[in-house]
Order: structure tokens, then sequence, then C-alpha cells
């Protein structure tokens, strides 16, 4: 293939591909900024116990960087399940690895009216060692729960952000 046969099939994939509607959803070009800006106008309510905590603070730098928001135009609410599974059993019925699930229900609500306009849930598994030591244990399954909270914050972030990037209008 010659070199400007080569460069023909390059240049006519690049029209292909800027005629398919392909446009970053947090970039500044299009609407990225709107969606940046409509996922930091969502107030995020807090969420029971440790794993809930690590959760609210991925998801309040990832939606509210600049801190949470004076007038919310929407709020946020979540709900955990945490399950563990124990596996690689050894001869004296004792577990060696385990399986550690954290599922997310939430709802995002007009703060205005209260009425839900978006639901939806996250899972992320992991798993961790279970030693002898029951701190190194421990700390294992600590590590796997922030793990599976950080993984799920990020996919409510996006989920969020391409529901508002098909709804939203720009605030007047």
């Amino acid at each position: 293939m010659s070199f400007f046969s080569k460069t023909l099939c390059f240049a006519a994939m690049l029209w292909l591909l800027a005629g398919c509607g392909f446009e970053p959803l947090y970039g500044s070009r299009g609407q990225g900024s709107r969606v940046d800006s409509a996922l930091s106008e969502i107030r995020i309510a807090p969420i029971k116990d440790r794993a809930g905590q690590q959760l609210y603070n991925y998801l309040l730098d990832r939606l509210n960087p600049r801190g949470a928001p004076d007038r919310p135009r929407f709020i946020l609410t979540t709900t955990l399940a945490i399950s563990k599974v124990e596996l690689g059993i050894e001869r004296d019925e004792t577990a060696t690895r385990a399986k550690l699930s954290l599922s997310a229900n939430f709802s995002l609500r007009n703060a205005a009216d209260n009425a839900v306009v978006y639901a939806g849930s996250s899972q992320s598994t992991n798993s961790f060692n279970i030693v002898e030591s029951d701190f190194a244990t421990l700390s294992a399954e600590k590590d796997a729960i922030d793990r599976a909270a950080r993984v799920v914050s990020e996919e409510i972030k996006t989920r969020l952000g391409l529901y508002l990037n098909r709804t939203v209008p720009p605030r007047p």
C-alpha cells in the first residue's frame, strides 16, 4: 500500500468518525461543560455506616469538587448493601479467600418537588485474602470495601452524567 493510499484511507476514516455524532461527555466542546455544571448542582444525602461515608466522600469529590451547592437542583439518595462470601476452603474448613460485593441503589430527585427523575443501581465485587492475623484480614477487608466504593462512585457519576446530558437544560 502506497503512502498516498494510506493517507487517503486515514483521511476517510477521520471524515467518517467526525460524522458519527461523537462528542465528549465532560469536555469543553459541545455540552460537556453543561454536564459538569449540572453534576455540581447535585446535593448528596448522607449515607449510613462507614462504607456509606466512604462512598459519600468519593461522590462528593466527583460531583461537587468545589463544595456542596448552595441551591441544589437535585438530591442524590443512596442505600448500600455489603455481602461477603468465603471462598478457598481448606481441609480444616477454614477460608483463605473472600469475595465482597458492594451494591448501591441510588435515586436522583428534583429538589423543587422531590420527584424521582432517575434511579439506578451499581455494584462492585472485590476479593481479599483471609490470613491468620485478624488485623491483616480486617485491613484487607476494609481495603476491598474502599476499592468497591471508589468503583461504584465512578459508575454513579458516569450514569448521572449521561442522564443529565440527555435531559437537563441549562439553568437560566
